[in-house]
């Protein structure tokens, strides 16, 4: 059931940037449920393994490559992440954490390859998890694959994908360089005819060719992160003129090294290009990231104003798989805001 957001109330003129940001209702539509896993969970479990301050939750920590990433994240998800009964445990905590932010909507994805891995049926992760969402929050579950599962042993899960209850949609992501599919245009196609939303990852650990790829063979309009787009502007006005959306994570963004720090970020330069961008988390559990820190990160080393912010905020309702009812309070309550 929806409930309609509280009304807007003004900030008191030396109101901080941080109460700002806890202001403004916000979405979140770039999660992957285990790189979401709350560390607390695993530290609690077992603290002689997960110890309270691990290396790779510091703020300065770098990652070498995405290989490193990935072992860092398995690593740690994989032993949590046995059953549809450990995905409610987790999505509980993470989405008490949006609530908490005052996130009002959340696209999050869990690994279908899974589904094998645990020998649990996927429309049973997804009840699970959609059983965990609190009231105040929309939650839309999508499916992430490989860009190589057409010729895995999971790939008998993608044709069962139309007939789980409650799939919003699916991405392509995972170690970017593999080639894609040349099955997979064909295969988004007919999810997007079956009513799916279809996103993939473009654009973070190979060139904007790869932005370009999903956009004009695959046919997507929402690309996850995309940051290096801009290394060819015919690729960056390609996705102004096609109205396709960014959903950014910068902070995943610095510690993978995809941009050298986070004043070097292309965020800026692609929404002056005319690009929506949305911001996110990515994997949390890895970066140790809260979606209001990546917003007050964005307005101390990219300059983005209070305004900015707000539209930035805005344009993750905008691209939300919700109803114009249930979108205009929300804007009138990011204009409320503005207008103080």
């Amino acid at each position: 059931m929806h409930h309609p957001p509280p009304t807007a109330r003004p900030l008191p003129p030396d109101d901080s940037l941080d109460a700002f940001v806890q202001a403004l209702p916000k979405t979140e539509t770039h999660l992957h449920m285990e790189g979401a896993l709350p560390y607390e969970l695993l530290h609690e479990w077992d603290p002689q393994r997960w110890r309270a301050h691990p290396a790779f939750r510091e703020r300065s920590f770098r990652y070498a490559t995405f290989p490193d990433f990935e072992k860092q994240l398995l690593d740690n998800a994989l032993p949590w992440f046995t059953t549809a009964e450990r995905y409610y445990e987790a999505a509980r905590v993470i989405f008490a954490r949006h609530i908490a932010q005052n996130v009002r909507y959340v696209e999050t994805s869990f690994h279908l390859p899974v589904v094998d891995f645990i020998q649990t049926p996927g429309p049973e992760i997804i009840a699970a998890i959609r059983a965990a969402v609190p009231a105040g929050l929309e939650v839309r579950i999508f499916t992430g694959m490989p860009r190589d599962i057409f010729s895995s042993p999971q790939r008998h899960l993608v044709e069962e994908l139309a007939h789980w209850d409650d799939l919003a949609g699916v991405d392509l992501h995972g170690n970017e360089p593999i080639p894609t599919d040349p099955v997979t245009a064909a295969v988004w196609a007919n999810f997007r005819d079956a009513g799916f939303v279809t996103k993939c990852h473009a654009g973070e650990f190979d060139g904007a060719a790869r932005v370009r790829e999903a956009v004009e063979l695959l046919g997507v309009t929402r690309i996850q992160h995309g940051v290096r787009a801009v290394e060819d502007p015919a690729v960056v006005a390609l996705c102004a003129e096609r109205g396709v959306t960014f959903d950014l994570c910068p902070i995943s963004n610095v510690g993978l090294k995809v941009v050298p720090s986070m004043a070097a970020h292309s965020l800026r330069q692609l929404s002056e290009a005319g690009i929506r961008c949305t911001i996110s988390t990515d994997d949390p559990l890895c970066f140790a990231n809260t979606l209001n820190e990546e917003y007050v990160a964005i307005s101390h080393e990219l300059g983005f104003t209070r305004r900015e912010l707000a539209q930035l905020a805005r344009n993750g309702f905008e691209v939300a798989n919700l109803s114009a009812e249930q979108k205009q309070p929300v804007f009138d309550q990011l204009d409320a805001l503005i207008a103080t």
